[in-house]
């Protein structure tokens, strides 16, 4: 166990400076602050952002003196930009997972560690928290101004609601990344594996719409398969177990599958 948890760590470290020293990632990260700084500042500012809607509810409730429920600014902003951030982060997370194999493919070290005495276990799990820290460290800035525009509530929010929406992100960013990598251990193009991955994140996204659409008991358990409902409820609040399980399920079942698909081709290569 101790051995396994030094291989995982030091290929954990080996991962994560390779981000550090990329220039790639340090593009994919500064368009991403890009986007998420415009619909930030759109959210919470612009015409059509949380505080000016507040704003003309007040208004209209003096007006015409008809006595409406309050806004609560703070817990809207958060909805809104967090559900704007899980959608950005489908775009930008197979983009983070596609080198995570594929590059090893086409630099012909894969099979050095396939063939290492590490296993496929630690390398996956090692190469998972890598690519996850990084992501991590995108948000810090991103989740500065978030604490910044939020101390200003009056009265102040509850800092379960805050903390259980950035650990939804987290839980769809491993869930992503995990499925990414698996799909990044099958090819040596990187553009491919980034395609691949899209196009399963998107289809396990919109699952549970195309489900309540088409109807009938397959569907209905292909349903519950969904990435984007459970981040939405956790998000919202809501803590239930089984999205929770759902999560951790994507997040074995890509480290098991990559694991296989690396012993398989130790399997070739002996």
């Amino acid at each position: 166990m101790k051995v396994m948890l030094g291989n995982i760590i030091a290929i954990y470290r080996k991962e994560l400076q390779n981000y550090f020293v990329s220039p790639v990632a340090y593009a994919i990260a500064g368009f991403f602050w890009l986007i998420a700084g415009v619909f930030f500042t759109a959210i919470l500012l612009g015409q059509e952002g949380v505080i000016r809607q507040a704003a003309l509810m007040d208004i209209q409730v003096q007006q015409t003196g008809v006595v409406m429920p309050p806004v609560d600014v703070p817990y809207q902003f958060l909805q809104f930009f967090l559900g704007f951030m899980g959608q950005l982060s489908l775009y930008i997370l197979p983009i983070l997972s596609m080198g995570l194999y594929a590059e090893e493919r086409k630099s012909r070290t894969l099979e050095l560690l396939a063939t290492s005495p590490i296993t496929n276990w630690a390398v996956a799990v090692g190469k998972l928290l890598g690519v996850l820290t990084f992501f991590a460290t995108m948000m810090l800035p991103i989740l500065a101004c978030e604490l910044i525009a939020l101390s200003a509530a009056n009265p102040p929010m509850p800092l379960s609601v805050p903390l259980l929406g950035h650990l939804g992100l987290l839980l769809l960013a491993a869930s992503v990344l995990s499925l990414g990598m698996f799909i990044s251990s099958l090819t040596d193009s990187t553009i491919l594996a980034a395609i691949i991955t899209f196009v399963v994140v998107v289809f396990l996204s919109v699952i549970d719409l195309l489900a309540s659409g088409v109807g009938g008991p397959v569907w209905q358990v292909l349903g519950s398969l969904s990435l984007l409902k459970p981040y939405a409820n956790l998000v919202r609040g809501v803590v239930d177990t089984s999205n929770l399980v759902l999560f951790a399920s994507y997040i074995i079942l890509g480290v098991f599958l990559t694991a296989q698909s690396i012993e398989t081709l130790r399997f070739q290569r002996s």
